[in-house]
């Protein structure tokens, strides 16, 4: 099987030749409306300090895994949710032909025979608004001023419609791959129904809009969500993507299996660390191979791309998981 093939026929549930290699089914390719926004991993360096294209400063840190919005009364973009129609202004997505020569030359690279060809959409709904207003005031706005709210994160859905049109009239991608963080390491930041009021609608729209033009979904939050599952089907999501192991991923799998994949159960947190040896990654994949099975799951670390925070991490990661293809299939 090619790996194209062996991706679809282990979410499909049908008989794959060996587990999916964490991130090596996707050919990932950074638009330049993403790079224009910045504020991500792959924008920027440790110790850089930007404004993204929504107005918002960020930070990344020396040692930290990556960028953080940063906050504070001279900072923060959007103080009081009633003005955001008047503060809130929106990157343009509308770049020309030439801004996008460099993507397209690599998306007419890839062997579509082989490799999914994957745009890429950060940050998503839920992270742009605590982007713009702090995670506190984010929170209070949800009880406080609902229809505020409502209308942002249609505006957003808009937004992120309009930047699709883009990515698929110039890569025509097999997959969307979308971050938005929706939890912690052992709860969702939302309950399943403030999710399903405020979040569901919008990525409906957004993620039909892709599922209408031929992209599979795969979603990105490295955190707890098994609350959230049933509404990541009704959102359209294929592969969630940095499902932690506080998920009890074999339940999932059992109950949701033909409906979603699941991507991840090998915790960075776990294994990405100063002094990582081979023998704790050995057993953590053996652990969460066995567990799992070879169906509806691609086990991989959960970070939010292929790579890791220590060199050697996430390739330490496939040849174990190679390891248990040979012993498994």
């Amino acid at each position: 099987m090619t790996v194209r093939e062996n991706f679809l026929a282990t979410i499909r549930g049908e008989k794959a030749e060996r587990f999916v290699d964490q991130y090596g089914y996707m050919h990932l390719i950074f638009d330049p409306v993403m790079w224009e926004i910045t504020g991500m991993p792959f924008t920027m360096k440790p110790g850089e300090r930007v404004v993204n294209g929504w107005g918002v400063t960020v930070d990344f840190p020396e040692g930290a895994p990556g960028p953080l919005p940063i906050h504070n009364d001279e900072l923060t973009v959007l103080k009081d949710i009633t003005e955001w129609r008047e503060v809130v202004k929106a990157p343009n997505v509308v770049l020309g032909d030439a801004a996008w020569a460099d993507a397209v030359a690599e998306a007419n690279s890839v062997n579509r025979d082989d490799a999914l060809l994957a745009c890429f959409t950060a940050p998503g709904i839920f992270e742009k608004l605590h982007y713009l207003m702090g995670m506190e005031e984010t929170f209070v706005n949800f009880y406080d001023k609902p229809e505020e709210m409502m209308d942002l994160i249609n505006f957003m859905a808009d937004w992120e419609i309009e930047l699709a049109k883009e990515q698929i009239k110039y890569l025509h991608p097999d997959v969307v791959f979308h971050h938005d963080d929706w939890g912690s390491h052992i709860s969702s930041l939302l309950s399943p129904e403030m999710f399903d009021e405020f979040l569901l609608p919008a990525y409906q729209r957004v993620y039909g809009f892709y599922k209408e033009n031929g992209c599979l979904i795969v979603h990105h939050s490295d955190s707890y969500g098994a609350n959230l599952v049933p509404s990541m089907i009704k959102m359209g999501i294929d592969v969630w993507q940095g499902c932690l192991s506080t998920n009890n991923l074999p339940e999932l799998i059992k109950q949701y299996g033909g409906q979603i994949s699941f991507q991840g159960g090998i915790d960075s947190t776990k294994l990405d660390h100063e002094g990582w040896s081979r023998e704790e990654i050995r057993k953590e994949v053996e652990s969460v191979c066995r567990a799992c099975g070879t169906k509806y799951f691609i086990p991989s670390n959960t970070m939010g791309g292929p790579g890791s925070i220590y060199p050697g991490v996430y390739e330490a990661i496939s040849e174990e998981i190679a390891r248990m293809s040979r012993e498994m299939f």
